[in-house]
């Protein structure tokens, strides 16, 4: 393509597949019946997919898994995941069975709090400023009031307001830092639209203010816009028992184990590298969870990275002890979901996925999302300080290669009893099954 396209959003689907398709592609028609495949066959359904974003022309699928036998606070739970990686939801499942006979996971909500803020330019007197958002406070939130009815009747609403002087940072740079509570929504467009009411009535109620001069009536609004960073809306995920009771199969020595996982945790909580790749399977689970409920999983990963350097380095967000005997493992981490809203109300499977976990309150699904990654992390480590990450997840990953050579029944056979007593590696899968074809 060497054309810029003008109105592609305004052309029918059928008319953007065909642009796509002879635009980019050798063979146009081969194109079109691959992007058609992945269409459901129910219009109306077809149409609902269609309607979730702009300029759609097709469906991309991911895999919808489930991890059970997950006792979390005394009750068990079948765990949606969807993620395309091998070995993620087979690992959540094996750590939610280990545990299931050590007394299960344990979750606590901390705090709920989530974040708005209006970014303005004030040029004047910091102190007469202070005296005007006094004065003017109540009525940020009497001008939102139509806004607030029901979520206040939910439990929810409007928290604090707070002016932030940030001059010392940006000149001249102000901040509305506000506190809500949103209950069971994810409550985004709830807090942009009370924020930008904010904004209005900060602008009009200066322009009215008699001890500011010409100037400082001029107030500027920057943005009005929620924040990802949740810092305040922290659930804690933990699993202990005694380090003896640690002791399985591949555990022939629990105290050592346990002494090792210790370490192995210790290293992400100073080492970055390492804490990016220790978190990155955290996110595994929890990402997958996040994504099945139909929630933000980018607002998501971008709340939880940033409480990963909360204290000015990339650090690790699970830690582990073992004192008196006892072995704990355990995180604290922001997560502000949702379980109406959005696609919970929309999307079929996402309905089921929240189904299958009982229908959860946010707080319930906060707990839920935060074990699965606690277990996703315990499995990883529990590998790597054991026969290495490798083993478990190259059996996983090699039913991707063998779809990549169209593998037939009879050599799925032939490569899986060779591979139980030889090393999986992808070269070594190939080269096994060109050996076998020629």
């Amino acid at each position: 393509m060497n054309n810029a396209v003008s109105g592609f959003s305004k052309l029918s689907k059928e008319d953007k597949i065909s642009w796509i398709a002879n635009e980019y592609f050798s063979n146009p028609k081969e194109a079109i019946t691959t992007i058609k495949q992945y269409w459901n066959s129910d219009v109306k359904l077809q149409q609902l997919h269609d309607e979730f974003i702009e300029n759609t022309i097709t469906n991309f699928y991911l895999p919808l898994g489930i991890a059970p036998n997950f006792l979390v606070n005394g009750k068990y739970h079948s765990i949606p995941m969807v993620i395309e990686e091998s070995s993620v939801v087979a690992a959540a499942a094996k750590s939610a069975k280990y545990w299931s006979t050590r007394g299960g996971f344990k979750a606590t909500v901390l705090s709920s709090e989530k974040i708005g803020q209006v970014h303005f330019i004030f040029k004047g007197d910091a102190q007469k400023l202070e005296l005007f958002f006094q004065k003017t406070k109540p009525k940020f939130f009497t001008s939102t009031e139509s806004i607030t009815k029901n979520m206040q009747k939910r439990g929810g609403g409007i928290l604090d307001i707070e002016l932030r002087n940030k001059t010392t940072e940006l000149e001249n740079y102000y901040q509305l830092h506000t506190t809500f509570e949103t209950k069971d929504s994810m409550g985004a467009n709830f807090i942009n639209s009370c924020l930008e009411q904010f904004a209005t009535t900060l602008k009009e109620e200066a322009l009215d203010y008699e001890a500011f001069s010409a100037e400082e009536k001029n107030i500027e609004v920057v943005m009005s816009i929620l924040s990802n960073y949740v810092p305040n809306c922290i659930v804690r995920a933990e699993v202990s028992c005694k380090v003896e009771e640690l002791a399985d199969k591949k555990i022939d020595n629990p105290l050592r184990f346990a002494e090792k996982f210790v370490q192995a945790v210790k290293i992400a909580e100073i080492e970055p590298f390492r804490a990016v790749t220790h978190n990155k399977g955290i996110m595994n689970g929890i990402d997958a969870v996040v994504l099945a409920t139909g929630n933000d999983f980018r607002a998501v990963e971008a709340g939880i990275h940033a409480y990963a350097s909360k204290n000015g380095q990339y650090s690790s967000l699970s830690h582990a002890t073992i004192e008196n005997g006892i072995f704990t493992f355990w995180m604290e981490i922001p997560l502000a979901l949702g379980t109406v809203g959005g696609l919970t109300s929309l999307h079929p499977l996402v309905k089921m996925a929240l189904e299958i976990l009982g229908k959860p309150s946010a707080h319930e699904l906060m707990q839920l999302v935060a074990v699965t990654g606690l277990a996703q992390n315990f499995a990883a480590l529990r590998s790597l300080t054991t026969t290495g990450i490798q083993e478990g997840h190259m059996k996983m990953h090699i039913n991707n290669i063998l779809n990549q050579y169209q593998a037939t029944d009879e050599e799925r056979k032939l490569i899986a009893t060779h591979f139980e007593t030889n090393t999986i590696s992808h070269s070594a899968v190939v080269n096994f099954i060109q050996k076998m074809r020629n």
